[in-house]
C-alpha cells in the first residue's frame, strides 16, 4: 500500500482532495480483486493517517479526511489499534448494497458495535433496492455525519 499511496502525494497536497481506502480490493495474497474480499489491518490504516498528517503539516492544511469503506466486519482488523491524529478525520463508511433492513442490520454491527472517529454510510443508486431515504439514513444511531452516494 505505501507505493501506491506515495502515487498519490501530488493530488493529496491539495486541500480540497482527500483520501478513501477500500479495503474489498486490498489483496496481499496475489488474489484477484472482485472475485473475493480484501481486507486491511489497523497498520495500514495508521500508515495513511501519518501520510495525511505529514502533508497536512509541510503543505499547512486544515485537516485531511479518511474514509475507510467497509461492510464486513473481517474487512477491517485491529480496529482498536487505528490511532487518532488531529490532522486526519477518520471516517469508517458502511459500505454495502442491497435492501434497507440489511444495511441497518449492517451498519449496527460495523459502525454502531464498533465507532471509531466519524460515522459514514454509503447509498447506491442503482445497486440498493429501494434506496433509503435521506430521513432514514439520518434516523440511524449514531446518524452518520459522512454519506456518500454512487
Amino acid at each position: 500500500m505505501p507505493a501506491e499511496l506515495e502515487r498519490l502525494i501530488p493530488w493529496l497536497k491539495k486541500p480540497w482532495v482527500h483520501l478513501a481506502l477500500d479495503p474489498e480490493f486490498a489483496m496481499y495474497d496475489g488474489r484477484i480483486p472482485g472475485r473475493k474480499f480484501g481486507t486491511l489491518d489497523a497498520r495500514d490504516v495508521n500508515y495513511a493517517i501519518d501520510l495525511l498528517a505529514k502533508i497536512v503539516d509541510q503543505e499547512h492544511l486544515p485537516p485531511k479526511v479518511l474514509v475507510v469503506h467497509r461492510f464486513t466486519e473481517d474487512m477491517l482488523t485491529n480496529l482498536r489499534l487505528i490511532k487518532r491524529d488531529p490532522r486526519v478525520q477518520v471516517v469508517i463508511d458502511m459500505d454495502g448494497h442491497g435492501e434497507p433492513a440489511q444495511k441497518e442490520h449492517m451498519y449496527g454491527l460495523i459502525i454502531t458495535r464498533h465507532p471509531l472517529q466519524f460515522t459514514g454510510f454509503k447509498l447506491f443508486y442503482t445497486h440498493d433496492k429501494p434506496m433509503m431515504s435521506l430521513a432514514a439514513v439520518l434516523a440511524l444511531q449514531p446518524a452518520p455525519l459522512y454519506i456518500q452516494y454512487q
